[in-house]
Order: C-alpha cells, then sequence, then structure tokens
C-alpha cells in the first residue's frame, strides 16, 4: 500500500510538472529570442535620424561607430544609389546578410530577420532625404537570442524536481501513517493466532483503521473472557470432583490387603493425580492471558468487603499507598484470590481484634505488596511457604500463600515471609512491572538470607532496601453485605 500511494503520487506529480515546466520553458525561450531582436530594433533605430538628415559616408560612419552595436562591429548600413548617379551608393560596416534579404527589405519597406552565419540578421528600412530607401543591418549572434534559456531551464528541472522529491516524500510519510496501523493490526492478528492472548492493538491511524482496531480488541477480550470462563468451570469441576475422590480414597483403604485393593487404591491416586493436574493446567493458562489491573483499586475494594468483618471481630484495620493508581501485570480477578487468600488467613490464624495493615510500594519497575497483622507471627516462613507448593508434595492445587506465590512469581516476583512492625506476620508480595522469572528467584534467594538476620527488609528489583511508609489508620468501611 505505501509503494503503491509512493507510485501514484509520483505519476500525479510528474504529470503537472512537466505540463507547467515545458511551456514554461517555451515561454522563456521566446521572451528571450524577443529581447534579443528587441534590442537589436533599438540599435538599428538610432542611426534613423542621421540617414533622415544626410548620406555623407564620413557622418553616417561617425554615427554608426556611437552605437553599441556598431561599435561591436555588428552593424552595417547599405545605402542606395542616388537618382542619376549609378554606382554612388555603398555599404558601412560588415555585412552578413544576403544580396537578396537586403533587396527584399527594401521593396517590402518593412523590418524583417533573417539567418546569418552564426546567427540572425535584422534588417531594418529606413528612409533618406532623397526619398530612397537605406537598409540598417544588425547582426544577432545565435549566444544572444539564446541567453539565459539555459539557465532557466536548469532551474525549472530543478524546481520540478524538488517538487517530485517532496511530493513523494509526503505521499511516503502520509502512506506510512496509513500502513503502521494496518501493520501494528496484522502483527497482532498474528500473535493472537499464536496463543498471545494479552496482545491489543492501539486505536490511531485513519477512522476505518481505528474501528478495525476497536473491533479486533473487543474480539480479543471476547475471546480472553470465553477461554477464561471455559478454564475456570474446568478448574471448579475439578476441584467438585475431590469430595467424592476423597470419599473412594477412604474407602479404598478400608478395603484391606490384597489385588484388588491395591488396584482401587492405585487407581484412586491417579485419578486424583489428573485432577490436580486439569486444575494446575487451567490455572497456568489463565496466568498466561492476564490483561493486568489498578492493584490498589483492588484492594480497595477487597478492603472494603473485608471491613465488616473486621468490624464484627473489632480489629483496627490500616491501609498506606492505595491512594493512587498502579498497574501490575496480573489480572484483576488472580489478584483478588490473592489478596483474599492473605486476609483469610488473617482472620483465621490470629485472634480477635487482632490489629492488620496493608501497605503498597511503588517503584520504577515494581510493586511491593503487605500484609501486616499484630499477631502471634509465624514460627517456620519456610515451612509455611513449602506447605501447599506443587512441587513440595502431592495433594496441591495451589491453594492458600501457593496462590500468592504463583500470582507473584507469574510476573518475575516473589513471596516472602517476615516479622511485621505490627509485631506478628508480614507477608510481603512483589510483583514485577518488567517480568523475568530469573530474577525472581535470585530475588527469593536473598530475601531468604534476610529472613535470616530476622524480619527481612523490603526488597526490590535490585535487591535494594526500601524504606517501609508508616501506615495510617483509616475507619472501618460499613458492614458489606456478603
Amino acid at each position: 500500500m505505501r509503494w503503491a500511494l509512493v507510485k501514484v503520487c509520483l505519476a500525479v506529480t510528474a504529470m503537472v510538472v512537466v505540463a507547467f515546466a515545458v511551456p514554461l520553458g517555451l515561454v522563456v525561450k521566446e521572451l528571450a529570442r524577443d529581447r534579443a531582436f528587441a534590442d537589436a530594433e533599438r540599435q538599428a533605430a538610432t542611426i534613423g535620424p542621421a540617414l533622415a538628415i544626410t548620406t555623407e559616408r564620413a557622418r553616417l560612419q561617425r554615427a554608426v561607430a556611437s552605437t553599441q552595436a556598431g561599435g561591436d562591429g555588428r552593424m552595417a548600413v547599405h545605402v542606395p544609389d542616388e537618382p542619376g548617379r549609378p554606382g554612388s551608393g555603398y555599404d558601412i560596416g560588415e555585412s552578413r546578410a544576403a544580396k537578396g534579404e537586403l533587396t527584399t527589405a527594401r521593396r517590402l519597406g518593412r523590418a524583417s530577420v533573417s539567418d546569418a552565419p552564426g546567427g540572425y540578421a535584422l534588417l531594418q528600412p529606413t528612409a533618406l532625404s532623397t526619398g530612397q530607401v537605406a537598409v540598417v543591418e544588425v547582426y544577432v549572434p545565435r549566444g544572444v537570442v539564446t541567453s539565459g534559456v539555459t539557465t532557466s531551464w536548469l532551474v525549472l528541472a530543478g524546481v520540478g524536481l524538488a517538487l517530485i522529491v517532496g511530493a513523494v516524500a509526503i505521499a511516503d510519510r502520509l502512506g506510512t501513517r496509513l500502513v503502521r496501523p494496518a501493520g501494528r493490526l496484522a502483527g497482532a492478528a498474528h500473535d493472537l493466532g499464536r496463543g498471545e492472548l494479552g496482545v491489543r492493538v492501539p486505536e490511531d491511524g485513519p477512522a476505518e483503521l481505528r474501528a478495525a482496531a476497536a473491533a479486533f480488541n473487543s474480539m480479543a477480550d471476547q475471546v480472553v473472557q470465553l477461554l477464561a470462563s471455559e478454564r475456570e468451570l474446568a478448574a471448579d469441576l475439578s476441584h467438585r470432583l475431590r469430595t467424592p475422590l476423597t470419599v473412594l480414597r477412604l474407602n479404598a483403604a478400608s478395603l484391606g490387603e490384597g489385588p484388588a485393593a491395591d488396584q482401587t487404591r492405585a487407581a484412586v491416586a491417579q485419578l486424583e493425580g489428573e485432577v490436580d493436574q486439569i486444575i494446575r493446567t487451567a490455572r497456568q493458562h489463565k496466568t498466561h492471558t492476564r490483561s493486568g489491573c489498578d492493584a490498589c483499586a483492588v484492594i480497595r475494594e477487597r478492603m472494603e468487603f473485608w471491613s465488616a468483618l473486621a468490624e464484627d471481630e473489632d480489629r483496627t484495620v490500616r491501609l498506606a499507598g492505595v491512594d493512587r493508581t498502579v498497574r501490575v501485570p496480573v489480572a484483576r480477578a488472580e489478584l483478588a484470590a490473592a489478596l483474599d487468600a492473605l486476609l483469610g488467613n488473617v482472620f483465621r490464624h490470629t485472634p480477635e481484634g487482632t490489629a492488620l495493615a496493608v501497605d503498597v510500594h511503588t517503584g520504577e519497575d515494581s510493586v511491593i505488596i503487605l500484609v501486616s497483622d499484630a499477631g502471634p507471627g509465624i514460627d517456620d516462613p519456610d515451612a509455611a511457604l513449602r506447605r501447599g507448593h506443587g512441587d513440595g508434595g502431592p495433594g496441591s492445587t495451589g491453594l492458600g500463600l501457593d496462590i500468592v506465590r504463583r500470582v507473584a512469581e507469574s510476573t518475575g516476583g516473589d513471596l516472602r515471609i517476615g516479622r511485621s512492625v505490627l509485631g506478628g506476620t508480614e507477608v510481603r508480595v512483589w510483583l514485577s512491572l518488567t517480568g523475568g522469572g530469573s530474577v525472581g528467584r535470585g530475588q527469593r534467594r536473598r530475601g531468604r538470607k534476610k529472613k535470616a538476620r530476622g524480619r527481612a527488609e523490603p526488597v526490590g528489583p535490585a535487591g535494594a532496601a526500601t524504606s517501609v511508609e508508616p501506615v495510617t489508620s483509616v475507619e472501618p468501611a460499613k458492614p458489606a453485605e456478603h
């Protein structure tokens, strides 16, 4: 499309330049010719008064020599014979016109131009005092006739070429504005076809391409929503199967010994493993289709939900750093599930009346979410992190802290547990804004070293400690309807 626009603009501009430049070049040539012969006529007219007064040779020679053309040797005067005096005629200066041309000009009585060697000869008839007609000849070299024409043609050619180049450049830029959104749309379509469901297209460019980009984004959102619904349904159905599987496992354990009992128990274990694998696969695919959300908005929403229970249990809730917009590469539903898991642990494992706090710290390439409480704390943070980990033993489907860990690691971040400023447990969720799982693993190793020294300091993307902002108390929200 871009090259086609350039070719069309090139053809149109070239035709316009030719249509104007060629006639203008011919006009310039004619103007130069007219200027040269008009100057020759003026030179010839200066001899007219002298011829009208006298035909004396010496005086006419002085008159011819006083003109510019005569001084340059380009003027000649042809005086005819006087009546009754044959042979009295004479010529002054060098003549370049043919005898026949002189005779014709004398007979017709009007100025004419004839070809001469290397140029042209202007023949101007002039009446004498004797009634005869003399002819004043002014030689015009060919270079004088074409003087300035070549320069003017070169200027016209340069201007025309500049117009063509400028028009092509403008057409190329306009073509780029049209092609770039179309190219982005095509690339996004290819990425979506390869399974990158988070790809979206900026809605810019011409109105038609903006409409196409909006339609593509809407389609991609719908695809992500449908896939998420299907995978959530698969995970939910798999969860529902765990209850009858548990009953089957208990019944199989009571079968005693024997080949049939062993086969039954092996089949139940295999079926349970398949159900767990379905759940993990559904969660992994869901992680790949995230589109990001505002972490502070999600925290405010979930804290409003939990504030009703906090008020019932006489808990003090404190928030900090949630009064701004903080975009994180985590789906809204996943971040909400992670926060619910953390807050649910606080409410389940701390006595009523225990204060809790949620802080958000932002950096250039990371976001840290701190969930703290004033409870008894966790004796073995490493064991708490390993509990429910998919690699730590059978039976895990990614519940509790493992849900939070998976959300953090999906961005290249990690999850850490330490001692809070309130005296209890502090769960630190580091979300990377740039991705990179290897970075997250390195940060987790450094985090474990810090926890060995006591309460771990918040660590940013580069491993540098960041100061913890003091939290401020907020009034518990009105009880929400659950």
